[in-house]
């Protein structure tokens, strides 16, 4: 086949093919700063668990990239509150040791948020937390939670054993226990016990994002989770699949993203929306850091 003349100059301009190689004075990632490191605190379940190192080890990866000393370790993925609270209480420690620092910003995901409300209200370490960000956390209780618990009780057993195996095989250093937290996260519960029994903490200060994609927005969802995104708006509005705008409402709230909660750990993400989970990461250091932490 001939080409035409026109193409094959092409080939041949050497501007053009330059241009593909045009230096950018600095390719590294944006260098960023915080005044203590970041600590991240997973919530319930341990899909993300088995196709990577740690659920938020992605966004940590993304974080050190740009400078800011971060660290995602694993907990129990299936156990209550206080268990869990207890867990990153001692990793609070180990952190704080390795890193040399005095305090941490702590960013939680999910029950996670829950999780550290917790160990900052009951388990004295408040004076080690300069800040608590929730991302996506239940803070007023998900609808989801009791649509598992009212399923029928020999599909509820079958799964609740199948994720107690797989806890106790991944993470062997505390007893799974699948049922438990879901009874924590009903808005029942974390209304009318939990809330009231758990106060922020003076002197750490308290931010959260919320999320809404699928349902009541322009924003795609997984078909995964497309039906528990419609359940859930039916009963408490937009969400991100798990938890509703409404509840993730906690402290000084910075936005609300349009990323899904599984989204949020980079699962399920489709190449076009990565650009959009990296944004939201590092929107959230900058807020940090526009806050003095």
């Amino acid at each position: 086949m001939k080409l035409p003349i026109n193409y094959v100059l092409d080939q041949f301009d050497t501007r053009k093919w330059l241009e593909k190689f045009r230096l950018e004075e600095f390719p590294q990632p944006e260098l960023m700063h915080l005044r203590h490191p970041i600590l991240l605190c997973h919530g319930y379940g341990a899909i993300a668990s088995v196709v990577k190192p740690s659920p938020l080890h992605d966004a940590c990866m993304l974080l050190r990239s740009h400078s800011i000393v971060a660290s995602a370790p694993n907990i129990v993925p299936y156990a209550k509150i206080e268990i869990r609270a207890e867990a990153w209480v001692k990793l609070v420690d180990q952190v704080l040791e390795q890193t040399g620092a005095g305090k941490l910003n702590i960013v939680a995901h999910s029950m996670g948020g829950l999780d550290m409300r917790y160990a900052i209200s009951k388990l004295d370490i408040a004076d080690k937390v300069e800040s608590l960000t929730t991302v996506a956390s239940p803070h007023r209780g998900t609808s989801l939670a009791e649509f598992a618990l009212k399923a029928p009780s020999v599909l509820r057993e079958k799964f609740v054993d199948f994720f107690d195996w797989v806890g106790n095989n991944i993470y062997p250093q505390i007893k799974s226990d699948a049922l438990g937290p879901v009874g924590q996260l009903t808005r029942d519960y974390v209304q009318n016990e939990f809330n009231p029994n758990t106060p922020d903490a003076e002197g750490v200060v308290y931010y959260s994002y919320s999320a809404a994609v699928g349902e009541g927005t322009d924003q795609p969802i997984h078909p995964i989770t497309r039906y528990q995104n419609k359940f859930i708006y039916d009963k408490e509005g937009p969400n991100d699949g798990f938890v509703s705008v409404e509840s993730a409402l906690w402290g000084k709230h910075l936005g609300t993203i349009d990323i899904s909660h599984l989204e949020q750990m980079k699962l399920r993400v489709d190449k076009k929306r990565i650009p959009a989970w990296e944004s939201f990461w590092i929107k959230l250091v900058r807020d940090l850091a526009d806050q003095g932490h």
